[in-house]
């Protein structure tokens, strides 16, 4: 009997948690989707809006990169001009209680180290 071996993907990790953690990671990945968790299904212009700094590019980028990775779902209607809306699918509703987690310890620490410079 004869083993096969699969060939090496240079992404794959043998840590699920850093494959998470790397996708996470990306510029604005993050506030994406927690604007999508905090405020429900948006066009891209009230994210664009809601985001003072990114760029189109970028919000594009990570806008399809996070479809890519089935946390949020594109649904596109075909009116003049196209009505386009972004919302977390299920797998990113998932993140929910990380992204509250991590935005509790941001803002904790945040006031520590504001009490200390001050």
């Amino acid at each position: 009997m004869t083993r096969t071996t699969k060939p090496q993907n240079e992404n794959h990790t043998a840590c699920p948690m850093d494959s998470l953690l790397k996708l996470l990671m990306g510029p604005w990945t993050t506030y994406i989707l927690w604007l999508l968790r905090s405020q429900g299904p948006q066009r891209y212009g009230e994210l664009k809006a809601g985001m003072p700094g990114i760029s189109s590019k970028v919000l594009t980028e990570r806008l399809r990169m996070l479809e890519g990775a089935g946390l949020i779902h594109r649904d596109y209607k075909p009116t003049v001009p196209p009505a386009v809306t972004y919302s977390l699918t299920p797998r990113g509703a998932e993140l929910k209680d990380v992204l509250e987690g991590l935005n509790d310890l941001a803002q904790r620490w945040h006031a520590e180290d504001m009490r200390v410079e001050a």
